[in-house]
């Protein structure tokens, strides 16, 4: 190890910085973000570092060019000149004297080197390749920018606030480092990234009780919306939640490129549903939500699409209620928005449509009980969520009800996944079409002359049958 990581107290520390181009003022919005006293030296200055010398009583500009003695009294100094003659010398000077010096973009005259920085202050994660790869540096901190909530602040901040208190009330070591990872890896965690420190308080106080008394707290349940079946576009949140749980309630709309993301060692309970093949009814899966949070543990209910767009969400919602169950809802990419940009059919366009409508094609009785008069208008889209069984009835209705025969309709399967194949036509011969007999669910329907921008606005063209 090459550098010596640490974190330097900037309170009482002043720097100078040699230079005042664009380079220069990237170190110094970073010096910024400290408490530290700045000196800026350089006979020309760039609009930006002009700005933040006016903006900031941190800052000290002096124009001209740097003179030997501007290095006295201070701890730190960056030079960020084009002038290598300049850059050589204040590093000879400076190093002559013991002191820290930075010459960007130049390794071998660095004293000290300044890391790629994760900040979510009070927590900082600095990171370092020496100056070797760069590149490599970068891709690593946007994974982790990708996977560390933007609030984790909150919990630095929280964490500080109950120290003491968690450490008079257990006095093992050990005792806390355990409490302390059940509070920011459950419930109580989340209560505090998503800002409500007031309840989190409040979980806070009976949580640290019933630890000292052994007992165990209630969990939680997490609604999630897994999205249209593609990993990618879950959100970090529906990620984090999925990694963290004790139980994973999961229907059949989840793609196993999904499911392979979940924590490896918790319990996965499947509750799929298929047309007429109810694994588990409603009902039961309500309870079984309840049952699990209340015996302690973090349930995930992962649903394909998002929890309230067809999804039940709000009939589970109310069981937990009746139950004391704590919960939260974390939104998914619908069915119908992700089949839709997957299949290039905007749902809304100034020239097609303005409004759109998601309704259900289930087939109940062997006839869909809709409001066909109020789905059949001028410049709008219609969504039928699971209607490919029902199909024959949906064209036939919006026929009856005056939508032209010849309105365009695209039946969309697998939307976002490798296997998604989208099959186009209109109301007359959609049915008839043989490409049509060999989809299956899910597929999607989407009616309305957007389906006409399919041919020319398809990006992702794995499997596209027209008419």
């Amino acid at each position: 190890m090459k550098y010596f990581p640490i974190f330097v107290d900037a309170e009482h520390i002043h720097c100078l910085l040699v230079g005042a181009g664009e380079v220069a003022a990237r170190k110094c919005e970073l010096l910024l973000k400290t408490p530290a006293k700045i000196t800026i030296v350089s006979p020309w200055v760039s609009e930006t570092v002009k700005r933040l010398a006016a903006e900031s009583a941190q800052i000290t500009l002096i124009e001209r060019k740097f003179e030997d003695p501007d290095i006295d009294d201070k701890q730190m100094i960056f030079v960020a000149t084009d002038d290598e003659v300049v850059n050589k010398h204040i590093h000879d000077i400076s190093h002559a004297k013991h002191m820290l010096v930075n010459v960007v973009d130049n390794t071998p005259l660095c004293k000290f080197i300044t890391p790629s920085i994760v900040d979510r202050s009070p927590i900082i994660i600095a990171m370092s390749s020496g100056g070797v790869a760069p590149v490599l540096l970068r891709y690593i901190r946007q994974k982790l920018e990708s996977v560390i909530p933007t609030n984790i602040r909150l919990l630095g901040n929280f964490s500080e606030k109950f120290r003491s208190k968690v450490k008079g009330a257990l006095s093992s070591v050990t005792d806390r480092r355990y409490f302390w990872e059940e509070v920011l890896d459950g419930d109580i965690g989340e209560s505090i990234l998503q800002g409500n420190e007031k309840l989190a308080e409040q979980k806070f106080d009976k949580a640290l009780i019933a630890y000292k008394n052994g007992d165990k707290p209630v969990g939680q349940v997490y609604l999630v919306g897994a999205g249209p079946g593609d990993p990618d576009l879950l959100t970090f949140r529906a990620l984090r939640l999925m990694q963290k749980a004790d139980v994973v309630v999961y229907d059949r709309l989840v793609s196993p490129e999904i499911l392979e993301l979940v924590r490896r060692d918790a319990e996965k309970i499947y509750v799929g549903k298929a047309k007429s093949n109810h694994t588990i009814p409603q009902e039961d899966i309500n309870e079984l939500l309840a049952k699990e949070a209340l015996a302690g543990n973090r349930v995930v209910r992962l649903k394909g699409g998002d929890p309230f767009v067809f999804g039940r969400g709000g009939e589970e919602i109310e069981t937990l209620i009746k139950h004391g169950v704590d919960f939260q809802v974390v939104p998914g990419i619908t069915a119908a928005t992700g089949a839709a940009s997957y299949a290039g059919i905007p749902l809304t366009h100034r020239d097609h449509a303005q409004s759109v409508t998601f309704t259900t094609g289930h087939l109940r009785d062997n006839t869909i009980n809709l409001n066909w008069p109020a789905l059949v208008q001028q410049n709008h889209t219609l969504v039928f969520y699971m209607g490919l069984t029902g199909l024959p009835i949906i064209c036939q209705k919006l026929i009856e009800h005056g939508m032209s025969k010849q309105m365009p309709i695209a039946l969309v399967q697998a939307a976002t996944r490798e296997n998604q194949e989208v099959v186009t036509g209109t109301l007359e011969n959609i049915v008839d079409n043989p490409n049509t007999v060999l989809l299956k669910p899910p597929t999607l329907i989407i009616v309305g002359t957007v389906v006409s921008l399919h041919a020319s606005l398809n990006w992702f063209s794995r499997g596209n049958v027209n008419q």
